[in-house]
């Protein structure tokens, strides 16, 4: 008999959905070499998809139907240092491209194709060098890479991936706009310190090369303390500058800008339950701005399915910046809504989202899952009424270790239209979307 595959634990790894979280690939990778000390991995990551939308939110009419898809491929490894700690890096390339009509926000036009860098960073860690720190108590690492803070609220990678709608494409990064094919910030150096467990933090440095984000260069710091009931962490965040020309008066307000934030996440010592918290607050020449969010889950663990049911009440204010935040933990979060995140809005600011989410695995390789959201823009005077409520369905199957399949239908019903406030083309009647993406990781 051939190998047992637990895939329940290779769909979480993959991502969940659109199969494209920053460890993916490393997770699932191939085994080149191994031994005791050394480990070289190829990585390789094709993902695919294929859109739907019966309505537009960029003032065209007709609905849009488009494809995209990316393929990430490299090597990556690490080298025990003979009793000094162990080095690790990663080298990946992605190409990528958007076919048909583009997407229905615009963002893309079906012309994208392009090839890059993703990944390449260097780092170290400090293994037992330090047992005041724990394992591996000091990791410090630099290059190209993805950069997550706490639950990605403030920062989980470097997107969106825009095309050539924007802009004249001036801000185009390839393609695979919903896929978000790039992930990894352009130059960043980490320093972490204490481990995984008790407290913890970390000093950190980035910078984007992504115009849609004006090429925004950031330092930050963490706090945490974690136990077995969860962690409670700290962040700060100051903005080192942007570049001009690419900056909107809005990014401008990065360079010098102060973000704060307290967090926590854990179960509270209660078997079954999830429980996530944070607030922040945003000091720049504006005037300060706040977003918050509370989450509370259970799941039926002795139900047929195990369902999970989750809340979350989230609220950003009417100038609230939402920086690098993205996809962290599958469907949700931090894009809310399928069709209001990736193309109509709002986009984590000047709204309140009520969310409840129902997911349950039928079969080990199955989850099946529902995700309900209620928007309310909190100010109109200046901007676009985005009050909507969406609900996704949605299927994630992974047919094998190297095939997950995951199918997804967004029903979208707007309070306005772009004729009376709101943005969506040819009536606030509810857009039906859907969307099948096909992961084949290795």
């Amino acid at each position: 008999m051939g190998r047992k595959v637990h895939l329940l634990p290779l769909i979480q790894a993959i991502g969940l959905g659109v199969a494209t979280l920053a460890a993916s690939q490393t997770a699932t990778a191939y085994a080149l070499y191994a031994d005791d000390d050394t480990h070289l991995n190829a990585d390789f990551l094709a993902v695919y998809g294929l859109f739907n939308s019966r309505k537009n939110y960029d003032g065209t009419s007709g609905g849009s139907t488009w494809r995209e898809g990316f393929i990430k491929y490299g090597v990556s490894g690490d080298q025990g240092l003979g009793g000094n700690g162990t080095a690790y890096g990663a080298l990946n390339w992605v190409s990528s491209g958007t076919w048909g009509d583009g997407d229905a926000a615009g963002n893309t036009d079906g012309s994208e194709r392009t090839t890059k860098i993703e990944d390449a960073y260097l780092g170290w860690r400090s293994a037992d060098l330090f047992p005041v720190l724990g394992k591996d108590g000091v990791d410090v690492s630099a290059g190209r890479q993805v950069v997550k803070i706490g639950s990605g609220f403030l920062i989980n990678d470097d997107g969106p991936n825009l095309g050539n709608g924007p802009a004249d494409g001036a801000l185009n990064r390839g393609g695979a706009y919903y896929l978000a094919a790039r992930h990894a910030f352009d130059r960043t150096a980490v320093l972490r310190l204490g481990g995984k467990d008790g407290l913890h933090g970390s000093m950190l440095w980035l910078k984007s090369n992504n115009r849609a984000q004006a090429e925004t260069e950031l330092a930050a710091g963490t706090l945490d303390y974690t136990a077995d009931v969860g962690t409670l962490g700290l962040t700060w965040i100051h903005g080192l500058g942007v570049t001009d020309q690419w900056a909107s008066d809005f990014q401008k307000q990065r360079d010098g800008m102060d973000v704060y934030s307290l967090r926590g996440e854990g179960n509270a010592g209660i078997e079954n339950a999830s429980f996530a918290f944070e607030y922040a607050w945003e000091d720049k020449d504006a005037g300060a701005e706040k977003a918050w969010y509370a989450e509370a889950g259970y799941t039926f663990a002795d139900v047929a399915w195990a369902p999970k049911l989750t809340y979350r009440y989230s609220r950003y204010s009417e100038g609230w910046d939402p920086l690098f935040n993205g996809l962290s933990t599958g469907y949700g979060t931090w894009f809310q809504g399928e069709v209001a995140a990736n193309y109509s809005g709002p986009f984590n600011s000047n709204t309140d989202v009520h969310h409840v989410g129902l997911k349950a695995n039928p079969l080990e390789n199955v989850t099946v899952g529902a995700l309900y959201f209620d928007f309310n823009t909190l100010h109109t005077r200046n901007a676009l009424n985005l009050d909507a409520r969406e609900l996704d369905l949605y299927v994630e199957w992974a047919v094998n270790e190297h095939l997950v399949i995951s199918p997804l239908v967004g029903l979208y019903q707007p309070k306005k239209d772009e004729t009376n406030g709101g943005n969506q083309v040819g009536g606030n009647g509810t857009n039906v979307y859907s969307q099948l993406t096909v992961a084949v990781p290795f």
